[in-house]
């Protein structure tokens, strides 16, 4: 019997999608009749609106989507994407720089697989989506996190990123809107970066996925946009999961220089071929049609937004500080960590999550997810009756800590 190991070790240091743990656990709960609230998963409770639909419709009808199409995407889906871009944030691509990925996740590892050597440094501000370091990783890349909290927004400053910039540095992750805080830089907090990080000679990969979903007055900036000077050593990421409801559609997209994207494209030309053909007429009824089906959603998020940020502000012990953008609050619970609750006293905030979930049948994703202990990612993308119930379920157990 050979003692080498069954499972790569490159692989073996994946871990699993934190957010889509706790979502299966909340949703096996349930099953098993109990009423447990789930706050986990970052996905609209909305449907994907009926046009979009009968895009998909009438597409699985067609004989030419039920065969291979080119790796990159569709002609006409790469031709909308550039279109879509250039109207929502002054981008101008063309079609050659566009390459459609099996959603959000697919861009975001394929970016890096394509940008970075083994030992390459990439700039991270923590909190961060669980999916980044694994993609990273998986590049032969080493995260590099530059760590905020609530006392800023959450928000990094140039003088954080350059403190941690050292002569390995090839790239900066620019999130905003955050997942999963909710940030949202200014467009002179973003001009500041960009050209920071172009002065420097970095590599700006921005995942634009939230770009709609901002409120009460904030705009959203596109680094890309608003920064010139970063020239052609900047890659959008970018889907319609989530401005669309569109999550289980599974279809984002890549933008970058033509050379980032033949190479990307051809590694997808091994990994998956052509995104599902169905799908992606989905997504080009999505992307050229109107904003009004979004704007409604958006008014729900903001209304449920505030909702959850003034109970969660009610609760001693818990501070929130007001989410700008996507549909996350990230609260700190600092306070009542090694606090006693039930009987027990929960170590960290994974421990706290988890006396939640049992006592209080509430679930929420910890902080060390996210690469910052002593916090809760709420999601707030679901019924108005339910979050005010499942906050209130919070409130009611978080009060018997002592």
């Amino acid at each position: 019997m050979s003692d080498r190991p069954r499972i790569s070790a490159r692989i073996s240091a994946i871990s699993e999608s934190a957010t889509l743990a706790v979502d299966a656990r909340a949703k096996a709960m349930r099953a098993a009749g109990r009423p447990v609230i789930g706050f986990g998963a970052g996905e609209p409770d909305f449907p994907t609106p009926g046009y979009i639909v009968e895009a998909a419709v009438a597409a699985a009808r067609e004989p030419r989507f039920h065969k291979y199409t080119p790796a990159g995407g569709l002609p006409e889906l790469k031709e909308a994407i550039a279109a879509k871009t250039l109207r929502d944030s002054g981008y101008r691509v063309e079609p050659s720089q566009v390459l459609v990925t099996n959603g959000g996740k697919q861009a975001v590892y394929e970016a890096f697989a394509t940008l970075l050597d083994p030992g390459d440094e990439v700039l991270v501000v923590a909190p961060y989506w669980t999916t980044y370091p694994e993609a990273i990783k998986l590049a032969g890349g080493v995260q590099v996190d530059v760590v905020t909290d609530e006392t800023t927004g959450y928000l990094a400053t140039v003088e954080q990123l350059e403190a941690a910039r050292t002569g390995r540095t090839k790239a900066l992750l620019f999130v905003s809107p955050s997942n999963p805080t909710g940030a949202v830089h200014t467009r002179e907090q973003t001009v500041e970066i960009g050209r920071w990080a172009a002065e420097h000679g970095l590599w700006v990969v921005t995942d634009e996925i939230y770009e709609h979903l901002v409120y009460g007055g904030t705009e959203f900036t596109s680094i890309a946009t608003a920064v010139p000077e970063l020239g052609d050593r900047v890659v959008v990421l970018n889907g319609v999961a989530k401005t669309y409801a569109m999550t289980g559609w599974r279809v984002g997209w890549l933008i970058g220089p033509a050379d980032v994207v033949k190479a990307a494209t051809n590694l997808q030309s091994h990994a998956t071929s052509n995104v599902a053909n169905v799908s992606q007429m989905a997504a080009l009824a999505a992307v050229s049609g109107d904003l009004s089906a979004v704007a409604e959603m958006r008014a729900a998020f903001d209304r449920r937004r505030r909702t959850m940020v003034r109970m969660l502000n009610e609760i001693p012990g818990v501070l929130c500080p007001e989410p700008k953008g996507a549909f996350y609050a990230y609260p700190s619970v600092k306070e009542l960590v090694g606090r006693e609750l039930r009987g027990r006293r929960p170590a960290s905030s994974a421990e706290l999550a988890e006396l939640i979930l049992e006592e209080a049948e509430v679930a929420v994703v910890p902080g060390e997810a996210f690469g910052t202990p002593g916090y809760f990612r709420l999601s707030y993308a679901l019924g108005d009756e339910d979050l005010v119930e499942g906050v209130s379920r919070l409130a009611k157990l978080l009060a018997e800590a002592r």
